[in-house]
């Protein structure tokens, strides 16, 4: 199945807590610099930080890191951490004087889910995580499950959800890799289901799917966004439903640029861009059923949480 870190020069840091009503935690994905990322949210509940900055039509294009984060809207303090490593390692967009670190975040909501509504992440978290990417080799292991920002993910409020991780090569040696962080409303799609609804208990605004896809390919702002966007994909393919109007499910796409795709003339740029983004998808669905079979049963003051396929 693999990971996201088999695309060179990723590297990823967990930090998370989970005693004294704490069930929540932060992962950063930490992408070499020069790195190009774009972003597309197709949930109706996000939780997000400077992700406007990762529009084509902006002025930087460059990604320094990728927070994700529990502690819903107030977890999103954990990306200043993670910017401020980077500030202290001269990573960022330069300006006079010093860089601008170009660090967007997005959160799941998990608060309360150890019992104290107010253990959430903070940004000596973000730090913490940042660093811990930073000290990972090339190539390292991911941990899953339930692990940073998977810590207090749960999935259809009933199941507990986590972090999952999977990666694929093509035949031109583009590698596409992706992390996710399966906090969802839905459930894994069951295939033997009649079709019909799937079976959705009282729905609230806890819930979101997020990700990370990464690839050592040399792609443009726009065809990260392109990429983002075509990986939703993946997360539908996954889990029924998804992007509802309770999920704040949003796509982050990473392009290292080691790789050249072959853009001989316009048939062969679109037949490797649909490749791509078609393998983005599939190691997106991947890491999604990845993040569930991870996730380990958690017994809090707030509740019981079965690991799902053991009911």
């Amino acid at each position: 199945m693999g990971a996201i870190t088999d695309v060179p020069g990723i590297r990823v840091g967990h930090i998370q807590k989970t005693d004294a009503g704490w069930l929540s935690g932060v992962t950063v994905v930490l992408p070499p610099p020069g790195t190009v990322g774009s972003v597309d949210v197709q949930g109706g509940g996000p939780a997000t930080h400077e992700t406007d900055a990762l529009d084509p039509t902006t002025l930087v294009g460059a990604v320094d890191a990728v927070v994700l984060t529990g502690g819903s809207a107030y977890g999103l303090v954990s990306a200043s951490g993670a910017q401020r490593w980077c500030e202290e390692n001269n990573r960022g967009f330069a300006v006079p004087g010093g860089v601008v670190p170009i660090v967007p975040a997005a959160a799941i909501f998990d608060l309360g889910r150890g019992g104290d509504f107010s253990a959430r992440p903070t940004a000596e978290m973000g730090y913490a995580a940042t660093a811990a990417a930073a000290a990972q080799k090339e190539g390292h292991d991911v941990g899953r499950g339930n692990v940073g920002a998977g810590t207090g993910a749960v999935i259809a409020r009933t199941f507990k959800g986590g972090v999952g991780t999977a990666s694929a090569t093509l035949d031109n040696g583009v590698v596409v890799g992706a992390i996710a962080v399966v906090n969802a409303l839905g459930l894994p799609f069951d295939q033997t289901r009649p079709a019909g609804p799937a079976p959705v208990k009282a729905a609230t605004t806890t819930n979101t799917t997020l990700v990370v896809v990464a690839t050592n390919a040399v792609l443009d702002v726009a065809e990260c966004k392109r990429t983002a966007s075509a990986a939703h994909a993946g997360i539908a393919r996954a889990l029924n439903p998804s992007h509802t109007l309770a999920d704040g499910d949003i796509v982050f796409c990473l392009a290292t640029g080691a790789v050249p795709l072959d853009r001989t003339d316009e048939g062969a740029r679109q037949v490797s861009l649909i490749t791509l983004q078609s393998a983005a998808a599939d190691v997106v669905r991947l890491a999604i059923l990845d993040g569930v079979a991870s996730a380990q049963a958690v017994s809090t003051p707030a509740g019981d949480y079965g690991a799902y396929g053991a009911q």
